[in-house]
């Protein structure tokens, strides 16, 4: 997966300064869904001999050092470089990709939750199968708007995607983050995130953990306007479908919810 132009400039930037600071590296390396994916899968894989896999990009970067991590950022730099017009069409997703990381962690912070990190993670993460669908098929971009524009009830974004490409880019990004070694339960959230009706839909307790993860991404989504910046759509159509069952499953009345997303939105995450 490419990584964002500015994000790699930033981060030679960095690595030439006489003492490059970890902290910075890590908080630019925790922008780009590329650079953490790889970053991720280093620090997770057998050699490191982690007893539980992780998805904090601040703990990985503090794990692998600064030699290992100016190496990474080396091999990705040399990965090839992108048209224009490319690289216009993934801002789309590199700044969905960033805002609703950081609203997911926001959001895990206010309602209480323990798993900051990975409601990051799963922001940041969630469509990393946009830029590897894009690269596959020349017009899935548009392919996804009409899926957006046509979901609604039992309709979902990814069974539009399936009827043209019999794949989408849920599916797609379950295996980016297998191979990136992510934590399976986040890869689970991954490849069901456009599933939320059926989920939620759903008393029984065993998807605790996954519902817990969706919750705050579907708010996120909603509250950064995915379905506008990807789907270039003005309604939300899957929040119209899913919102309620959300906000009941985390204990948040409407008006709850929308002091919480004005209350975000003028943190200027989004």
């Amino acid at each position: 997966m490419p990584p964002q132009p500015q994000i790699m400039v930033d981060l030679q930037m960095e690595q030439y300064m006489p003492d490059p600071d970890l902290k910075v590296i890590a908080r630019l390396i925790s922008q780009d869904p590329g650079l953490s994916g790889a970053l991720l899968k280093i620090v997770n894989s057998p050699y490191y001999g982690l007893t539980n896999r992780i998805s904090s990009i601040q703990r990985a970067v503090a794990l692998l050092g600064s030699r290992s991590i100016i190496n990474l950022i080396n091999a990705q730099s040399i990965k090839g470089e992108m048209t224009d017009e490319t690289i216009v069409t993934l801002n789309r997703f590199w700044d969905t990709a960033q805002d609703v990381a950081m609203t997911c962690a926001t959001l895990a912070k206010r309602i209480g939750s323990q798993a900051v990190d990975e409601a990051y993670a799963l922001g940041l993460f969630h469509d990393c199968g946009i830029p590897l669908m894009l690269k596959r098929f020349p017009d899935y971009m548009n392919v996804l708007e009409d899926a957006y524009a046509g979901v609604g009830g039992v309709q979902r974004v990814v069974d539009i995607e399936n009827s043209v490409f019999n794949t989408n880019h849920a599916v797609v990004g379950y295996y980016t983050a297998k191979s990136w070694r992510l934590p399976e339960h986040l890869g689970v959230a991954i490849a069901n995130h456009h599933n939320a009706l059926a989920i939620f839909s759903d008393d029984s307790p065993h998807n605790s953990q996954l519902k817990n993860l969706l919750s705050i991404l579907k708010m996120a989504e909603h509250i950064c306007k995915s379905y506008q910046v990807l789907g270039n759509q003005d309604d939300d159509h899957e929040w119209n479908a899913v919102g309620h069952l959300v906000l009941d499953y985390v204990g948040l009345s409407g008006y709850d919810f929308e002091n919480l997303k004005e209350s975000i939105r003028e943190l200027g995450i989004r």
